[in-house]
């Protein structure tokens, strides 16, 4: 294993280098070397560590959700008000929607098949749009008008949402039914992870006051606590539920709002935390891709993935009507909500896992949505924010 987290390391920050030599993004460079050192290609990678490997890409969605938390300003998300609701579910249902309108035309999938792949599909990434976001309002880009924050927000509820819509459709493929339980538990779960986020940050920013620790250590705490709700939510068996990720993001908002100075100060070392996350996020993401079946891909995936892409971008722009938004911001903001990675590399497997007919094209799909979406939306995000946004 210590081989396998050193090639991954090595090669990954190398190739990534050379990604950004060339004006790529860094990240292409690291999905590429899991790819390579993968077990599809030159199975150099432990197999131990592909074992835990959902547990390794889990824990730099943690540091990276973590970090947007610590640096949100609430007050330019007030602003947007409308807009920043609609954000977190009218771009995925648009996702949703246009894919089963076109995926039974196109692939020949059912109307069922096509709504799990659909959800699948509509997430958008954090690994790719949180860091690049936390980049712009560190920047002081597009911060006035809130459009860093209103993507941050609602890309952390987007995935929420659209895993909730995936267990629900899959259970149907099984037999189990539509519950209308499993929907209830959606703003519920959410409304939860806020209010549970809130409670616990200001509570930590109450003790740091209190008694004065190291900031590594508070950093260790914060991890821990992270930890803990995740492990928490897996192990609810409960109908209702709560999201641990919007939980640890509000963990840092809630710490902000007591304590700033302290929130500044972790925000610096969560940002060297995810040097090191944000590799073995995308190697580990790239080591899924078995790039045999890309082989196999046709034009008709591709179809499916822009036409999906179109839909997404259409619900972005209704949610930004009747803002003070300008026409190059809207468009950045339109561009900036599509990238897709880490719950597609999550969840792509699993249709195929249980033996649904669609599974092939469902992981198919979502392997080309990655390959595709992944670095062009890194590239047009570090490309265009200086220019669609003002500083």
């Amino acid at each position: 294993m210590l081989f396998s987290i050193a090639m991954i390391l090595i090669v990954g920050m190398l190739l990534g280098w050379i990604c950004q030599k060339v004006k790529l993004p860094s990240l292409l460079g690291m999905l590429v070397t899991g790819m390579l050192l993968g077990p599809y290609v030159s199975n150099l990678l432990d197999k131990n560590i592909l074992q835990i490997s959902p547990d390794l890409r889990k824990i730099a969605l943690i540091i990276i959700l973590t970090r947007a938390g610590l640096g949100l300003d609430l007050s330019g998300l007030k602003k947007i008000g409308r807009p920043a609701v609609m954000m977190c579910f009218v771009p995925a249902s648009f996702e949703l929607i246009g894919i089963i309108l076109l995926a039974p035309k196109i692939m020949g999938l059912t109307v069922l098949e096509a709504a799990i792949l659909g959800a699948v599909l509509a997430a958008v990434s954090p690994a790719v749009v949180v860091p690049r976001m936390v980049k712009l309002m560190e920047e002081g880009y597009g911060v006035k008008k809130g459009i860093p924050q209103l993507i941050l927000a609602g890309a952390s509820v987007d995935d929420v949402y659209v895993i909730v819509l995936f267990s629900t459709f899959t259970g149907m493929m099984q037999g189990q039914g539509a519950s209308l339980i499993r929907f209830v538990n959606i703003p519920v779960s959410i409304f939860l992870g806020i209010m549970v986020g809130l409670l616990l940050g200001t509570g930590m920013a109450f003790y740091f006051e209190k008694v004065h620790i190291r900031d590594t250590i508070k950093v260790l705490l914060l991890l821990s606590v992270s930890f803990l709700l995740v492990t928490a939510e897996d192990h609810l068996t409960t109908q209702i539920t709560f999201s641990a990720l919007i939980a640890i993001m509000f963990i840092g908002i809630g710490l902000k709002q007591k304590r700033e100075v302290v929130a500044q100060r972790l925000s610096t070392k969560y940002s060297k935390l995810w040097v090191a996350a944000e590799v073995f996020l995308f190697v580990l993401v790239g080591a899924t891709v078995n790039v045999h079946y890309l082989r196999h891909v046709g034009v008709r995936a591709l179809l499916v993935i822009i036409g999906a892409l179109l839909f997404r971008m259409t619900g972005v722009f209704a949610c930004l009507l009747k803002t003070k938004l300008n026409a190059k911001e809207r468009a950045f903001t339109m561009m900036a909500y599509t990238p897709k990675a880490t719950v597609q590399a999550a969840i792509g497997g699993i249709p195929l896992a249980l033996g649904f007919a669609c599974g092939d094209t469902v992981l198919t799909v979502a392997v080309l949505a990655i390959v595709l979406t992944a670095p062009l939306g890194a590239f047009m995000i570090d490309w265009s924010y200086k220019k669609m946004l003002k500083k």
